[in-house]
């Protein structure tokens, strides 16, 4: 299983390099089999796991007897991982037909190889964080992830895209001087840079140690005061966003913060409660955003940062005793992969043969376009959490385990309540947009749209599938 976890991260790797010296002609194909075959390596580990239900590390690399890079292998990176590799696959074959002269939005007619190129380095870079057993390693492709994900939205080198990348960058990279701080602290206290070695610590040690890894995670996953970044992002190119919510950079975040407090054993009480209390106030601060957005990708981009808010309260609530709450907090991250993911590719389909993503000019798109009308109706329910779609089971767990909790902690109950009414509220809003968008007469704007390519229908098509049966290979995993 070892090779099968260093394949998604160095088959990625290498077809970054490899790209860069192929012609247009053959970028588009190399940069979709790369891919694949790390989607083939994290499928394999995926089965394996299933069947033997062996977790373990190894260690790789090491200087003077101390490990600086190890491979973790459970529950939690191995399901992390498949979405990472599938996800990076299906953007890398979407973008095929997206990025391109015919596209009505953005015309694309250079830096083909220079996308493809970081689009892998982001795939192999997230595995390398998942499997990572130290928090050096963390940090290490922490920073790649921050790297690619600058040069990617600032693809269209536009003052706009330029501005926009020079926030994420330095929003993230500042946030990221906690990890830096928590590692450098580790090694101290500690003489390691495993990230079991978080168990070693005191109450008092563990408390300066997971403050650092909380900033960095919070910077990293767009959540208060850190935030800003992320809505700005979306002058990337779409199928760059959808990779960015759904299976990188702002899941990088939520995944350190849970594999931190696996690692840790008893993290201290005052972590869960800041880390709860953090993740509803940035929950109703990006519902409010709602409401004033009238493009489509702005929209989704604050969604974004209220379902993360989701799994940061999972995993606080985990800190405080509930095991539900952190099953409940991986499925999410598994869950809404999929549901955000077919969300922005939707959005990116509609820019690409109508050439806008105002909400308000959409209308009668299921009538017009099908694939994609459908696509926006399994989004809407799956992100909102509407059974049958996978967002229901996961969110619900999360609920379910903070009731289970609050009957001895008034603020996790006052906190779950609020959770419950921005749940109703987020369905209520996206319910609206649905309706006006969806059904009915198309719009001219609709009317006169182009036919999305086939590689955008095929992917989208994978996706709607996915938003019915993903929370089953996340259940099946984390029983």
């Amino acid at each position: 299983m070892v090779w099968y976890a260093l394949g998604s991260i160095l088959l990625p790797l290498v077809g970054s390099l490899v790209v860069l010296f192929l012609s247009e002609q053959q970028v588009k194909k190399a940069g979709q089999l790369f891919s694949f075959l790390a989607f083939l390596c994290g499928l394999a580990l995926l089965v394996s796991f299933a069947l033997t239900g062996e977790s373990f590390s190894r260690e790789l690399v090491a200087i003077n007897g101390v490990t600086c890079y190890g491979i973790t292998v459970d529950a939690l990176s191995v399901l992390t991982n498949f979405l990472v590799v599938l996800i990076g696959w299906l953007i890398c074959t979407y973008s095929a037909g997206y990025m391109s002269p015919d596209n009505r939005e953005h015309p694309i007619c250079e830096g083909i190889n220079r996308f493809y190129s970081l689009m892998l380095l982001f795939i192999g870079s997230m595995a390398g964080v998942v499997f990572s057993t130290t928090l050096l390693g963390l940090l290490f492709f922490f920073e790649i992830t921050g790297i690619c994900s600058w040069s990617l939205i600032g693809f269209y080198g536009d003052e706009k895209s330029r501005k926009s990348a020079l926030w994420a960058i330095a929003l993230t990279h500042s946030a990221a001087l906690g990890l830096y701080v928590a590692t450098a602290y580790l090694y101290v206290k500690t003489g390691s840079f495993s990230v079991t070695a978080l168990g070693k610590l005191t109450e008092a040690e563990k408390t300066i140690a997971f403050i650092g890894i909380l900033i960095a995670c919070w910077g990293k996953s767009a959540q208060l005061p850190f935030h800003p970044w992320l809505p700005r992002a979306m002058v990337a190119p779409t199928p760059v966003s959808a990779y960015l919510h759904a299976a990188s950079m702002v899941k990088v975040g939520v995944y350190i913060y849970a594999r931190t407090v696996l690692a840790a054993g008893k993290v201290p009480a005052v972590i869960g409660q800041v880390g709860a209390i953090m993740a509803v106030i940035t929950m109703i601060y990006g519902f409010i955003m709602y409401f004033p957005q009238q493009d489509m990708k702005r929209l989704l981009a604050y969604s974004t940062i209220t379902q993360l808010s989701y799994i940061f309260l999972a995993i606080s609530i985990f800190i405080l005793g509930s095991q539900m709450a952190f099953k409940g907090g991986v499925a999410h991250i598994f869950n809404h992969a999929f549901g955000k993911s077919l969300f922005f590719l939707v959005a990116g389909a509609l820019s690409y043969t109508t050439g806008t993503r105002k909400l308000l000019m959409f209308r009668g798109i299921l009538k017009k376009m099908p694939v994609i009308g459908l696509g926006y109706i399994a989004a809407s329910m799956a992100i909102t959490g509407v059974p049958p779609f996978n967002g229901f089971f996961s969110k619900i767990m999360i609920i379910i385990s903070g009731f289970e909790i609050s009957r001895h902690n008034l603020l996790i109950l006052i906190l779950t309540i609020i959770t419950v009414i921005e749940s109703v509220g987020s369905f209520i809003w996206f319910l609206k947009w649905m309706g006006t968008n969806v059904f009915g007469t198309p719009s001219e704007t609709v009317a006169t749209a182009g036919k999305p390519p086939l590689a955008i229908k095929f992917v989208l098509a994978f996706l709607i599938i996915m938003t019915l049966i993903s929370r089953y290979i996340a259940l099946a995993l984390l029983s």
